[in-house]
């Protein structure tokens, strides 16, 4: 729902529908994927639940559609100079990074759209999704690989999976204190005062697009 005119004035466009579109999908999908992961992984759970088979078939498919919202979200251009923004590291990243390190503590400041706390994350998460994914697959159709890729791909996924847990939960505890940062996600719009806090260095960043190259 877009909001009404007068109050576009005092907003920022922060993500377009298409961006709010793939975050959901995305949280959605690994939403249901930890959840049955979780019941598959401590027997408790699994007690609660049952029907085992159905969490299985739930866990393979909602991991393996993962990358579909962000794959047709490349469609967006918004979306891919996004992508660009949280793939770079730019030096007021790094002094971002550095007085988290030394001072236990953000400097909005530092900031750009994405400050280097959200990059690091993305990454994270990213390259998570990749290898969750692949060592999924071998568990899923164990004919494919010898019984030690099978055993180590089991080893890495089930540690891997507790590792990404714990980050979305960071992920989820930053988003609840900041009111305006979830409800850019909900509307796509952030107050002007509270880009202009947080992320100051947002329209100073250079262009995400390579330049053309010549003839």
């Amino acid at each position: 729902m877009t909001p009404p005119r007068d109050t576009l004035t005092r907003r920022l466009r922060r993500f377009t529908p298409a961006e709010k579109w793939v975050h959901r999908s995305v949280s959605w999908l690994l939403g249901v994927c930890v959840l049955t992961g979780a019941c598959l992984y401590f027997p408790p759970l699994a007690e609660i639940v049952g029907r085992r088979r159905i969490l299985v078939t739930l866990h393979e498919y909602s991991g393996i559609a993962v990358p579909a919202p962000v794959l047709l979200g490349l469609a967006s251009r918004a979306f891919r100079s996004d992508l660009g923004r949280l793939g770079r590291f730019f030096p007021h990243d790094w002094r971002w990074l550095g007085t988290a390190l030394r001072r236990r503590r953000r400097e909005p400041s530092l900031a750009g759209k994405f400050n280097a706390g959200q990059k690091l994350y993305a990454a994270f998460a990213t390259g998570a999704l990749l290898i969750m994914a692949g060592t999924g697959v071998l568990m899923w159709f164990p004919r494919l690989s010898p019984l030690v890729w099978r055993t180590g791909s089991t080893f890495v996924h089930d540690w891997l999976a507790l590792a990404f847990a714990a980050g979305i939960t960071g992920h989820v505890w930053f988003a609840s204190i900041d009111p305006e940062a979830r409800r850019g996600l909900r509307t796509g719009y952030v107050p002007r005062w509270w880009a202009r806090e947080e992320h100051p260095l947002w329209r100073t960043e250079p262009p995400q697009d390579p330049p053309a190259e010549g003839p």
